[in-house]
């Protein structure tokens, strides 16, 4: 008992340490889900540490994000720590709320989709992709790149390279990987060797997307990060959903990639490069960020 007892005095020291972080359970546990936000808010100091007695700490594979108040947990690939969904409207919120920034698309009315030509659509920003308030756990779209690499430098990241974007959507690098995947394997889609359990325009998973009945001509919108099974490398929606920016390109365009909602499954390949302006705004652009392991 009294053993026990100082386990759980050592393990409460710990927890304090981590308690501005989210803390997630590993994946080799089989649990995905959020200990607590803060202390304040959730679990107790207590119910906590006797959380990470059972559990553990994070593992190195999908580590809390140490990126001061992002709510993206983080896998290891490589050297690189990725975020292991797409950014989402919670962390912009907190980014918005720290530094009192403004998108473009909200200082212009709105954002654009793409319908007979592309449309701009009044009150459609990353608070409000589709003119209906986003939930945090949605994905931030209507964001152009330079807006998105501000909202990575705020978190102490970065927008990843076309490289280091292609290379953890296709080879799989984790030493001893779930899912099926096998360590050295480079698969044809971010979800694996097919793309049916993503969210795309169809031949993909059947998923609910967030965008209201009648709002759009194409598609049903994105659904929240997460949703999907975990890919190559442990990462979610590499594949469809929304297109990521990543910091590769020419002049005044970079590349997206990953593909999004709108289009079907042979966008997701990895010889699939499109590109767009910086100045981009739209509906189905969104990011992820990348930081060197420390």
């Amino acid at each position: 008992m009294n053993t026990a007892a100082n386990n759980i005095t050592t393990t409460v020291a710990t927890a304090t340490s981590l308690q501005t972080h989210r803390l997630r359970a590993t994946v080799r546990y089989g649990i995905y889900s959020d200990y607590s936000d803060t202390i304040g808010r959730g679990l107790s100091l207590m119910s906590l540490a006797v959380a990470l007695l059972l559990f553990g700490t994070p593992a190195p594979e999908l580590a809390a994000s140490p990126a001061q108040g992002a709510l993206e947990p983080q896998q290891a690939v490589g050297p690189l720590l990725f975020d292991a969904h797409e950014v989402s409207v919670g962390t912009v919120r907190r980014f918005a709320q720290a530094t009192g920034f403004v998108s473009r698309a909200e200082r212009e009315g709105g954002g654009y989709i793409y319908e007979s030509g592309w449309t701009k659509k009044p009150g459609w920003t990353w608070k409000a992709p589709f003119g209906r308030a986003a939930q945090d756990n949605e994905p931030a779209v209507h964001l152009m790149f330079d807006e998105a690499q501000a909202v990575c430098r705020h978190f102490g990241k970065r927008l990843p390279t076309d490289a280091e974007w292609t290379g953890a959507a296709y080879l799989e690098q984790r030493p001893r990987p779930a899912g099926g995947f096998q360590t050295g394997q480079r698969y044809p889609f971010p979800n694996g060797t097919s793309a049916r359990q993503s969210h795309c325009l169809e031949g993909c998973g059947r998923y609910i997307g967030q965008a209201p009945s009648g709002s759009l001509t194409r598609g049903v919108g994105h659904v929240p990060v997460a949703t999907t099974p975990a890919g190559v490398n442990g990462l979610h929606e590499m594949g469809g959903n929304v297109w990521e920016w990543v910091d590769t390109g020419s002049g005044q365009d970079r590349i997206t990639r990953g593909a999004s909602w709108w289009y079907g499954p042979e966008r997701q390949r990895e010889d699939d490069v499109a590109t767009k302006p910086m100045d981009t705004r739209v509906a189905y652009i969104g990011f992820r960020c990348v930081q060197e392991k420390r």
